[in-house]
C-alpha cells in the first residue's frame, strides 16, 4: 500500500473533521446572518422552513427546524430578515448552512409583519366587509361583557352601563386577555354567549398594554369566532391608538373599554328627553287631529241631508219615481217593438205553410197511409180518402 493511500481520508471523514472544525468555531456557533430570502418553502407537516438567504454577491442556504410554529410572521420570497443561529455541515451532502434560531424582519418588527399579513388574508376572506356588519342595537337589555374579571377595564365599563342605563343587565364572561392561553378562552367565551341567546351584544377587550401584550386579539381563530358570531359583537382593545384584528372583524370598534359602554347603551337622561319630546308631539297631533274631526262633524251636522232629512228623502223618491217611469217607458216600447217583429215572422211562414192556400177555397186529399194524393191514379174507383179543407177534415169515397 502505497503512502499516498495509507493517507487518504473517505469522504465521509472529511466532512465529519469539516464539520467538526466548524463547530468548535465559537463566531461560526452563534452567528447572526442579515440578507434577503429566496426559495422559501415550508413544510406543512413538521413546519420545517428551508430557504436561501442572499445579498449582491453571495448566497448561503439555510435551515429552521419547526420554524413555522416558531415565527410569527409568515417568510416570504424577497423579505429582508436577520437570521440567528449556527453554520454547519450536512455530512452526507458535504454542504454547509445556516441552522437558524430566529429569523427576525430587518428594519421592521415580526409582530408588525404578522399583524399585516393576517390583516391582508382576513381582508381578502372578505371579514372587515361592511355588508358583513350587524346592527348595534339602540337599546340593549342584556349585556355580555368578555374580559379579565379584575382588571380596570370590566370596572369601567360597568360604572359607565350603570350610570348611563341602569336597566341593562350585565353578564360577565371572564377571560385570559393576555398570554399564549389567552386566545382559546376568548374564543370559547365567544361561542358560549353567543349560543346562550340572552346578551343582545358583546364587548370584548381589555385595557391598553404593549403589542405583545394586546397580540391574542390578533389570532385568526378568534377573528373567526367573531366573524360567525350572531350576536353583535363590540371590539374594546387598548387605547385610542391600538389596532387588532379583532378591531377590524367586529360590528363595531371602541377606542377604550369605556367608550365601549357608552356605545352600547344608551344614556337614560337623553332617552326620558326624548320620549318626553315624543309625547308632547302625540299630545300635539292628537289634540290637532281631536280638533279637525269636531270642525268636520260640525260642517256635516249642518248641512242640509241633516238639517231636514225628509225633504232629502223626497227628493230621492222623485228621481226613483222618474227613472221607474223612464223604466217603464222604455220596457213597453221593448215590448212593442218585439211584437212587430215576431208578427212579422209570423206571416212569413204562414206565407210559406203549403196548407195556407185552404183559406182561399182549396182542399188536399189523404190516402189511408196519411199521405197526399198526387193523381187521380191513386184512386181506383171505391176507393176512400180523406180531404182537409179550411175549417176541418172529412172524408171521400172515389168512383
Amino acid at each position: 500500500m502505497s503512502e499516498l493511500n495509507a493517507r487518504a481520508l473517505t469522504v465521509e471523514q472529511l466532512n465529519t473533521y469539516i464539520k467538526d472544525f466548524l463547530s468548535a468555531s465559537p463566531l461560526l456557533s452563534n452567528v447572526t446572518v442579515k440578507g434577503e430570502l429566496s426559495n422559501v418553502r415550508v413544510y406543512g407537516g413538521s413546519g420545517h422552513i428551508y430557504f436561501t438567504l442572499k445579498d449582491e454577491n453571495s448566497a448561503i442556504a439555510g435551515t429552521m427546524f419547526g420554524g413555522a410554529g416558531k415565527l410569527k410572521f409568515k417568510p416570504e420570497n424577497g423579505m429582508k430578515v436577520i437570521c440567528s443561529g449556527r453554520v454547519a455541515v450536512f455530512v452526507r451532502d458535504g454542504q454547509y448552512r445556516l441552522y437558524a434560531d430566529a429569523i427576525e424582519p430587518d428594519g421592521i418588527g415580526s409582530l408588525y409583519i404578522a399583524f399585516e399579513q393576517l390583516k391582508a388574508k382576513l381582508s381578502a376572506d372578505g371579514l372587515f366587509a361592511p355588508e358583513h356588519k350587524k346592527r348595534i342595537p339602540k337599546i340593549p337589555f342584556s349585556i355580555g361583557i368578555i374580559t379579565a374579571p379584575g382588571g380596570a377595564a370590566v370596572r369601567d365599563m360597568i360604572n359607565v352601563t350603570r350610570r348611563r342605563f341602569p336597566a341593562a343587565k350585565l353578564y360577565l364572561y371572564p377571560s385570559l386577555v393576555q398570554g399564549p392561553s389567552a386566545p382559546a378562552q376568548l374564543i370559547n367565551a365567544v361561542k358560549t354567549l353567543d349560543n346562550s341567546g340572552i346578551c343582545d351584544v358583546i364587548i370584548i377587550g381589555r385595557g391598553g398594554g404593549s403589542a405583545e401584550d394586546l397580540w391574542c386579539f390578533n389570532d385568526e381563530g378568534l377573528a373567526r369566532t367573531v366573524f360567525d358570531c350572531k350576536t353583535p359583537i363590540i371590539s374594546a382593545v387598548g387605547h385610542e391608538t391600538d389596532f387588532t384584528i379583532c378591531d377590524f372583524v367586529a360590528d363595531l370598534r371602541a377606542p377604550t373599554p369605556s367608550a365601549a359602554a357608552e356605545l352600547a347603551v344608551p344614556d337614560v337622561r337623553e332617552l326620558k328627553k326624548q320620549f318626553g319630546n315624543v309625547q308632547k308631539r302625540i299630545d300635539q297631533n292628537l289634540i290637532a287631529k281631536t280638533t279637525f274631526l269636531r270642525q268636520r262633524l260640525l260642517t256635516l251636522s249642518q248641512r242640509p241631508v241633516l238639517q231636514s232629512p225628509k225633504g232629502y228623502f223626497d227628493e230621492r223618491r222623485m228621481v226613483l219615481a222618474r227613472e221607474e217611469e223612464r223604466l217603464y217607458s222604455a220596457f213597453t216600447t221593448r215590448i212593442e217593438r218585439e211584437k212587430m217583429k215576431l208578427f212579422a215572422q209570423n206571416e212569413k211562414l204562414k206565407s210559406l205553410n203549403p196548407l195556407s192556400v185552404l183559406g182561399r177555397g182549396f182542399s188536399v186529399a189523404f190516402g189511408g197511409d196519411g199521405k197526399a194524393i198526387r193523381s187521380v191514379s191513386e184512386l181506383p174507383a171505391g176507393t176512400e180518402f180523406e180531404l182537409m179543407l179550411a175549417d176541418g177534415k172529412t172524408k171521400a169515397v172515389s168512383k
